[in-house]
C-alpha cells in the first residue's frame, strides 16, 4: 500500500505538501496542497494546465492532474512544516504518455516482467555561484588543479556539510563530499537504488542543493558548461541489473568474467554503446551540453567528458568504465539530463542489448585523449544538439521503448530549442564576421 500522505502529515508535522511532475525539459512543478486537502489530491490528483509546461499541449487541453506517488514523498529537513512528493500526470483518467516518471515506471515494468531491476547511482556536479551568475561564488578559489582542494572546500563548509547532512537525515547515505575538477565545483556521492528511487532522488537533489545555496545567499547551477575555461558538470550514472525476484543478486557481477563483469552486463553494455549516439539528445538535451563534450583542454588539463562512444576498465577518458566488478559507469549524461529520462534511456538501450546479446567489442585500454585520434573505428559523439535530435529521431528501437508520444514531443520542443539558439546572433560572430 502506498504511503498514506494524510497520515503521513498528522504523524510528522506537516501543513503543506509540493504535488510535483518533472516535465520534459527536467523542470519541476508543483502545487502546493494544504495538508487538509491532501487526502482528496492523493484520490483525485493536483490540476494543472499542461500547456503551462513543457509537456507539448495546448490550451485547449482538459485539465491535467498529477496523482503523488506518496511511497516517493520526503519531508522537508531545512522546512520541517513542508513535504515534497512525486506525481504521475493524468489526464481524462489516462497516464499522459510523454510524462518522463510516466516513461520511467513504463520501461521499469518492461524490465521486471523480464526478471530484471536496474540499479544506478547518480553523481550531480555543480557550481556554487555569486547571485547573479557572473563568477563562482569563492574568489580565492582559483587553483590551477583545483581538484579535492581542502581548504576550498572547508570554505564552502557551510553550503556542502549543511546539503550532507540534510541528506543524511533522509536516509540516503551520502558518504563523501568533494571539491571537483573545476573552481567553484562540488559532488557529492551518496548511496544507489533502484532506478525509479534514484530518478526521484535526484530530481530532490537539485531541488535541495538549490534551496541551500539560496539560503547561503549563493546560486547552484547544474549547468555543463557554465564556464569555458573549467571543465562542465557531468551527472555520471553508475548502472548494474539485479534479479527483480529478491533484489539481492547482481545479474552484472560474475567473478570468473572479464573484470568481473557477466556476459549479460557486456550485452547490456553493448546495447548502451549502440544507442548512445540517439541517446545524447537525452543525457545531453540542451546547445550548452556540447560545449562540455566537445570542449577544448580546460584550466586542469583535462575536461573530464568523453568525446567518442567507447569503453574501458578503470579509465576515465572513454564514454564507459569499468571501475569494478558488477557495475559499469555511464560518463556521457551532463547536470542538465531529465532524471528520469536518463534512466529510462539507459535501461531501454541496455534492456536492448540484453534482448539482442549485442556484443560490445574488446574494450580500449588506451588514453583517449592522447591517443583516440588512432583508432579509426571509433565514433564520435555529436557535435551539436540539432545532430543529437536527428540522431535520436532515427532510432526506431528508443522510439518504441520510450514511447512516439514522449520522443515527437522532446523532438519537436528541443528543436524549438536550437531554432532559438540559431536566432540568437552572438558577440564571436560580429568578431570575427563584420570585416569578412
Amino acid at each position: 500500500m502506498a504511503t498514506d500522505l494524510a497520515k503521513f502529515a498528522a504523524d510528522n508535522g506537516v501543513k503543506f505538501f509540493l504535488v510535483n511532475f518533472t516535465d520534459l525539459f527536467g523542470s519541476q512543478r508543483a502545487k502546493l496542497v494544504p495538508a487538509e486537502a491532501i487526502a482528496g489530491a492523493q484520490k483525485n490528483g493536483a490540476g494543472f494546465a499542461g500547456f503551462a509546461s513543457w509537456l507539448d499541449m495546448t490550451p485547449g487541453d482538459p485539465d491535467m492532474l498529477s496523482m503523488p506517488d506518496g511511497d516517493s514523498v520526503i519531508q522537508l529537513p531545512w522546512k520541517p512544516e513542508v513535504a515534497w512528493v512525486a506525481g504521475d500526470p493524468v489526464m481524462e483518467g489516462k497516464a499522459v504518455e510523454q510524462a518522463p516518471r510516466v516513461v520511467l515506471k513504463k520501461l521499469m515494468k518492461q524490465a521486471a516482467d523480464q526478471g530484471y531491476v536496474m540499479k544506478s547511482g547518480v553523481e550531480p556536479e555543480f557550481h556554487l555561484i555569486n547571485a547573479d551568475g557572473t563568477d563562482i561564488s569563492d574568489p580565492r578559489d582559483i587553483a590551477e588543479k583545483p581538484c579535492y582542494d581542502q581548504s576550498a572546500i572547508m570554505r564552502r563548509y557551510d553550503v556542502i556539510s549543511e546539503i550532507c547532512t540534510t541528506m543524511i537525515q533522509l536516509g540516503w547515505g551520502p558518504y563523501q563530499n568533494d571539491h571537483e575538477d573545476a573552481n567553484g565545483q562540488f559532488e557529492i556521492n551518496w548511496n544507489f537504488a533502484d532506478a525509479l528511487t534514484t530518478a526521484d532522488q535526484h530530481a530532490f537533489f537539485k531541488f535541495l542543493v538549490k534551496e541551500i545555496a539560496e539560503k547561503h545567499g549563493l546560486r547552484a547551477t547544474f549547468m555543463p558548461k557554465p564556464f569555458m575555461h573549467l571543465t562542465g558538470n557531468g551527472c555520471h550514472v553508475h548502472v548494474s541489473v539485479w534479479d527483480a525476484a529478491t533484489g539481492k543478486a547482481n545479474l552484472f557481477h560474475d567473478a570468473d568474467g572479464e573484470l568481473g563483469v557477466s556476459q549479460l552486463g557486456y550485452n547490456f553494455l553493448g546495447g548502451l554503446l549502440k544507442h548512445s549516439e540517439a541517446l545524447t539528445a537525452i543525457t545531453n538535451p540542451t546547445v550548452n551540453s556540447y560545449k562540455r563534450i566537445n570542449a577544448p583542454v580546460t584550466t586542469s588539463g583535462a575536461t573530464w567528458a568523453p568525446n567518442t562512444i567507447t569503453y574501458g576498465g578503470n579509465n576515465r577518458t572513454h564514454m564507459i568504465r569499468i571501475p569494478d566488478e558488477g557495475r559499469f559507469e555511464y560518463r556521457l549524461a551532463d547536470g542538465a539530463a531529465n532524471p528520469y529520462l536518463l534512466q529510462a534511456g539507459i535501461l531501454a538501450a541496455g534492456l536492448n542489448g540484453i534482448a539482442n546479446k549485442t556484443d560490445p567489442g574488446k574494450r580500449l585500454d588506451i588514453d583517449m585523449y592522447a591517443e583516440g585520434h588512432k583508432i579509426k573505428s571509433a565514433k564520435r559523439l555529436p557535435l551539436n544538439l540539432l545532430d543529437a535530435l536527428r540522431g535520436f529521431a532515427k532510432d526506431k528501437m528508443l522510439r518504441e521503448a520510450l514511447g512516439a508520444e514522449c520522443c515527437d514531443a522532446f523532438i519537436k520542443l528541443k528543436t524549438k530549442d536550437w531554432n532559438g539558439y540559431c536566432h540568437h546572433l552572438s558577440q564571436w560572430e560580429r568578431d570575427t564576421t563584420l570585416d569578412c
